[in-house]
């Protein structure tokens, strides 16, 4: 049995020996190759209970005695030593550095709004970032009314370059409500790289056993194999690059508004209060009178309008009254006279 465990893979190879017996030598090579993926996927779900744990917690020495229990000797340089080795490596580098996502909602107010949008979008620029969606109203409308402009922005900030950039905001801008998360996915982005490894490594294994395949059976169950690998493969790639910029450009929902007065963001006394809602009530009446005579001008040609459409209907109205009051007294005077008439005629007779 010692003979037999310090062959090359001895450990793989007994074991497909015993569960293929007879197969053909490509899909027992098979086998030897899902073997080590599965080595890859125990210690790729360790990952997951990695944070605050040593990272000798799964340690070779403990691989190598287990396999000691079933009389098998173990290459200290085997291929499934390897791959663990090489992804507790990379998942200690990624664990070094922590993946935080970082997003910030904040509402601003501003009294110069072309100017702070135009400082909004160089500074973006000069940064590295870029606005991903943006939602402008100009303050117009067809009824000719006039409301204070706003912008809705969903900006993609650089994660360096985020603190600055809100200081920033918080310098051109009267910030009145900010809020900030971060979300931690180091340990969810380790799995997704160890695992996109591992299938990495059955790729090449399959790969190398399509080359040396000899039967129709045999090169259709590779390709089947190595077709949903790819598949795997392309999804975990796509995963971990939304997950990179994600993590590499903070994302920052910002909405503009402009107003006549900035909102006050310090506590204030009772008599700043009151001081400044007798100020605000007088700055409303001023605001609603001159609204009222904007619009009295705006209007007046409809006014006109109007006041010449009443003149000619009254015009109108009292012609024909005059029309009326004509036609019934000739009427009554031809009444009159037609009961004249018939008057004389009776006396007559």
């Amino acid at each position: 049995m010692r003979e037999n465990g310090n062959r090359k893979n001895g450990f793989v190879g007994n074991t497909v020996r015993v569960l293929t017996g007879r197969m053909p030598a490509v899909m027992a090579a098979m086998l030897a190759v899902m073997l080590l993926t599965g080595c890859g996927g125990a210690y790729d779900g360790s990952y997951s209970e990695f944070n605050g744990q040593s990272s000798n917690s799964y340690s070779s020495t403990t691989a190598s005695d287990s396999y000691y229990d079933y009389g098998l000797d173990m290459a200290p340089e085997s291929a499934a030593d390897e791959a663990y080795e090489s992804g507790k490596n990379q998942a200690a580098d990624a664990l070094s550095q922590r993946k935080l996502i970082r997003t910030v909602n904040m509402e601003v107010e501003t009294k110069e709004f072309d100017q702070l949008m135009n400082t909004l979008e160089r500074q973006v620029q000069s940064i590295g970032g870029y606005i991903e969606n943006m939602e402008s109203y100009n303050g117009s409308s067809y009824n000719s009314n006039r409301s204070n402009r706003y912008a809705n922005l969903t900006l993609r900030i650089p994660k360096n370059e985020l603190d600055g950039f809100l200081d920033l905001v918080s310098d051109v801008g009267n910030v009145v409500r900010r809020n900030e998360s971060v979300e931690d996915v180091t340990l969810s982005y380790v799995d997704l790289e160890s695992h996109r490894n591992a299938l990495r490594t059955e790729q090449e294994r399959l790969l190398e056993l399509l080359e040396q395949a000899e039967t129709l059976e045999d090169i259709l169950t590779i390709e089947d194999r190595l077709s949903n690998v790819r598949y795997q493969l392309e999804s975990m790639e796509s995963r971990l690059r939304t997950m990179d910029n994600q993590v590499d450009y903070s994302t920052v929902y910002l909405r503009v508004s402009e107003v006549q007065e900035l909102t006050p963001v310090v506590e204030q006394t009772v008599w700043e209060r009151i001081k400044e809602g007798f100020s605000d009530s007088l700055e409303n009446i001023r605001i609603i009178a001159l609204e009222i005579m904007i619009r009295f001008a705006v209007n007046t040609p409809y006014l006109v309008l109007l006041a010449v459409i009443a003149a000619v209907v009254l015009i109108c109205v009292k012609v024909s009254v005059k029309y009326s009051a004509k036609k019934a007294a000739k009427k009554r005077e031809a009444e009159l006279r037609s009961q004249q008439n018939g008057t004389d005629t009776l006396g007559q007779g």
